[in-house]
């Protein structure tokens, strides 16, 4: 091994590119984003918990999200507040803080991708088998639909990350606002092949199940629909369909943009803001398109202001 190559303890990460003047204007967007986000998502979380009536398969699904949202957050917003009122010459962090963070934020963006997809299938089985619905959608095949999406997630991360954190590195600066897989191995002097190759892997398989599972869910619904004449119901089902879509898109569409980014090093700048986005943007519509689109939901919210009205 080269005797230049070594293992920095810790790292200088580059931040955003924001000037004095925009500094504080950044912070207050951010940190009223986090706040929100927080709110929305810890929010319904709590409401679905708490209020009886809405403890059904799909809202104990969908509780997931929000919690997965609550983790992309986190893992990066308050990093990004700290380093925008620092020097960029003292934007220190671990090493083992950056595996963390690069860990986690991919477990984000994978876990948006497998939790969505047995969404998908909870209506699927809800609209084209609705009289099997209740035997099929058991406690059981809950827990096991959940299990799988975040095992799934959490195996195929972790081995994304191992094989990055086995190479020593030459270099101490993370070229990004926060630490992801990309930027953790561009550290290291040693041959990357390894990493490339998982990592084209690893993207296409999810982008490739989660794709096709939503594509294949949605011809089959529609199906259903059209060979139905019960409009209720196909209205029923397209709000809910178009609602799941929204959510899907938006989560779909900013980690393409972020991975296409990657590809083009003189759009480093835009590729930051895009990923600083995907970590406000859908944990912050999310709560807005999918909980308080759902009747229930919405109901339960309208009565607790309704009550607090009333004892006022």
């Amino acid at each position: 091994m080269d005797n230049l190559t070594f293992r920095y303890s810790v790292l200088l990460v580059e931040g955003l590119n924001v000037t004095p003047q925009s500094s504080h204007p950044a912070f207050i967007f951010l940190l009223i984003a986090y706040v929100v986000i927080m709110i929305f998502n810890i929010g319904i979380v709590i409401q679905i918990l708490a209020e009886k009536s809405l403890h059904e398969p799909m809202h104990i699904l969908f509780c997931q999200l929000p919690l997965n949202d609550v983790i992309g957050a986190t893992v990066v917003i308050p990093r990004i507040l700290k380093n925008i009122l620092t020097d960029p010459s003292v934007r220190y962090i671990t090493y083992m803080e950056c595996v963390s963070q690069a860990f986690f934020s991919h477990l984000y963006g994978t876990s948006s991708h497998t939790v969505l997809m047995i969404m998908a299938f909870d209506r699927y089985v809800a609209i084209c088998n609705p009289l099997r619905y209740s035997s099929i959608m058991t406690n059981k095949m809950i827990m096991k639909l959940s299990a799988g999406a975040w095992g799934v997630s959490f195996v195929m991360v972790g081995i994304l990350i191992a094989l990055t954190a086995r190479l020593s590195h030459c270099r101490s600066v993370i070229q990004n606002y926060f630490c992801d897989n990309a930027s953790l191995f561009k550290l290291s002097c040693e041959n990357v092949v390894i990493n490339n190759v998982y990592g084209l892997a690893f993207t296409v398989v999810l982008f490739t199940f989660s794709i096709g599972c939503t594509v294949m869910t949605y011809l089959r619904i529609a199906i259903v629909c059209i060979k139905s004449k019960n409009n209720l119901r196909n209205s029923k089902a397209i709000k809910t369909c178009l609602t799941h879509l929204a959510v899907y898109l938006i989560m779909l569409i900013s980690g393409f943009i972020i991975i296409v980014l990657h590809r083009f090093p003189d759009y480093s700048e835009t590729r930051k803001l895009s990923s600083v986005m995907i970590h406000v943007i859908p944990p912050g519509l999310n709560p807005l398109i999918y909980g308080l689109q759902a009747k229930e939901i919405r109901h339960s919210i309208l009565k607790i202001f309704r009550n607090k009205v009333y004892t006022k």
